[in-house]
């Protein structure tokens, strides 16, 4: 038999041939584990609570990454729409411009990227940024009458909210 081996039978072997083994002694091994199983829970607690900020942190800092590309994509796809826009007013062929465009719709659509409805609705300053206010008897306080700029919708993230006009009843 290995030394070691040894050893640990006569530990062991000790340890339990001891007939003389007090209750303080007994209380003391039983608190001794007790603590011991604290402590081994609470590092378990710290390690799992670890691993759940970990997660939501990637996945915070994933989805603000997703949002800003796709916040720069509407940015190009905004342009293009200017862009025709201002070349079929001077009676210039489009189609091409056009076929872009539809590509980035459907871009947008498979990720389920969507506008934001403003005109007619009651303001939202959590979808909608005022420019100005204009006064209107027949509408109510807050209905955004005119949209200057589209805002968009991702699942619940806002990428870009709309800037509107709303209105103010006549005093």
């Amino acid at each position: 038999m290995s030394e070691d081996k040894k050893m640990i039978n006569e530990k062991n072997t000790e340890f339990i041939d001891n007939s003389e083994i007090t209750d303080e002694q007994i209380n003391k091994l039983k608190e001794e584990n007790t603590d011991l199983k604290d402590k081994w829970q609470r590092a378990l607690a710290d390690y799992q609570n670890l691993e759940r900020r970990t997660q939501t942190e990637i996945s915070q800092r994933v989805s603000e990454k997703t949002n800003n590309l796709l916040l720069n994509f509407l940015n190009i796809y905004e342009d293009f729409l200017r862009a025709e826009n201002s070349l079929s007013k001077e009676k210039i062929d489009t189609s091409g411009i056009i076929a872009v465009i539809k590509n980035m719709e459907n871009i947008l659509a498979e990720n389920n990227i969507k506008p934001i409805e403003a005109v007619g609705e009651i303001f939202d300053p959590q979808l909608h940024e005022a420019l100005s206010m204009v006064e209107d008897s027949t509408l109510d306080d807050g209905t955004i009458t005119q949209e200057v700029s589209k805002g968009y919708i991702s699942g619940k993230a806002i990428l870009k909210p709309s800037k509107v006009i709303v209105s103010k009843k006549k005093n």
